[in-house]
């Protein structure tokens, strides 16, 4: 059985190595000429550690990323306002968390897939897909055609055919607020303990996750109601501007930040949909169900898809539509759940309004985060068996 990967980001990539080890031939086709590197870093957490470990790839993760500890979040004048113990929700899922630069992941996959001898095509941009009694036949840019047994849509949340294909619009929803992401590398140790450091003003964030004592990504978000042009050689004093009087870790980052190593991202999301597929072709990762990084399981989520798809296809080799719906029903209503939940994060983080966001810190400094594990393990366990 032939199957074509529309994307070779994380959830192409992933489930390519997922089919090819459960005996599928399949190929990638990414529109970008190269390995792709948007965003900056990722925190697999143990759900995606689970997945990582199927893949055969953990291991190498392991040696290149941040074991993480706690979450600690704080006030933009540097004020502690609350610690969740990442250590307890590893313990709980059974599995570690690790923060990994994208590059480094992404690299990881493509290793792994040359092992596989799975065959990665660059330049291939999808312009259409137009059906053909029960297949679907995919149309590239460079006039080259692709009609295989199943057709995967991967290519993530912007532009997604397969998205339009299966539902008719792929527009993705701009929820009011920008990114600033990036990665820092320092001559000596900055970062005593490997914990994620989030910071919450007035309608703006700043997040910090090391991967190493001297490494680390970032992320600087504010509210914007207009999507302007990007310039690169302003980032810097973009960022400068909003945050010069925040702590001064978050300063000396921006600073010393090779501008080559930032990127500003107009954050969208898209609202969940019902149905991921039409004919033989069939939706995952954020062509699916993008989330915003508020949800801290955009990735994740992708790696989950790649585990159950394979495994969905496997259970029913000779009833793909089968497949299809099955892998659908049991993908929709975690994925719908991490969408609004980044949703209602971002919407309390970004708030402008200044007596909300005292009384936001101040329900945060008195939340009972042991329960927060709890709620965070069960609900990232859903569907796969790594829950006590």
């Amino acid at each position: 059985m032939q199957v074509g990967i529309l994307g070779g980001g994380v959830g192409g990539l992933s489930t390519a190595i997922a089919l090819k080890q459960a005996g599928f031939e399949v190929s990638i086709y990414e529109r970008h000429s190269k390995p792709i590197e948007i965003g900056a870093g990722i925190v697999c957490w143990p759900n995606a550690s689970f997945v990582l470990e199927q893949l055969g790839v953990l291991e190498q993760v392991a040696k290149v990323s941040g074991s993480l500890t706690y979450m600690n979040r704080f006030s933009n004048d540097g004020e502690p306002i609350g610690s969740l113990n990442i250590n307890e929700l590893n313990r709980l899922m059974r599995y570690p968390s690790y923060s990994i630069i994208r590059k480094d992941l992404m690299s990881i996959f493509i290793q792994r897939a040359t092992e596989l001898d799975i065959k990665i095509h660059y330049g291939f941009e999808v312009v259409d897909l137009t059906n053909n009694t029960s297949e679907t036949i995919a149309h590239f840019s460079n006039g080259e055609k692709l009609q295989p047994d199943i057709i995967i849509g991967a290519e993530g949340r912007m532009k997604s055919i397969t998205r339009k294909f299966v539902n008719g619009s792929n527009q993705p929803v701009y929820q009011g607020f920008i990114n600033w992401v990036g990665v820092y590398e320092s001559r000596s140790a900055v970062f005593s303990e490997l914990s994620v450091s989030d910071y919450w003003g007035i309608g703006e964030r700043f997040g910090i996750v090391p991967v190493t004592n001297n490494k680390a990504y970032w992320a600087g978000g504010i509210v914007s109601e207009t999507m302007d042009e990007k310039l690169p050689n302003h980032y810097k004093s973009e960022l400068h501007a909003i945050f010069k009087d925040w702590p001064d870790l978050i300063n000396n980052i921006i600073k010393e930040t090779p501008q080559s190593r930032i990127n500003k991202i107009y954050v969208h999301d898209h609202d969940p949909i019902d149905v991921w597929c039409k004919s033989n072709v069939i939706l995952l990762g954020d062509a699916a169900h993008a989330a915003l990084p508020t949800s801290g399981q955009g990735a994740c989520q992708a790696l989950e898809d790649a585990w159950h798809l394979t495994k969905c296809l496997k259970e029913n080799i000779d009833d793909i539509p089968k497949a299809f719906t099955q892998f659908t029903a049991l993908r929709k209503s975690k994925t719908s759940g991490m969408i609004q939940g980044g949703r209602q994060l971002a919407s309390s983080i970004f708030n402008q309004d200044v007596e909300y966001c005292k009384n936001r810190n101040l329900a945060s400094k008195n939340t009972n985060y042991h329960d927060t594990v709890v709620g965070m393990a069960k609900g990232w366990s859903s569907g796969l068996p790594i829950s006590g």
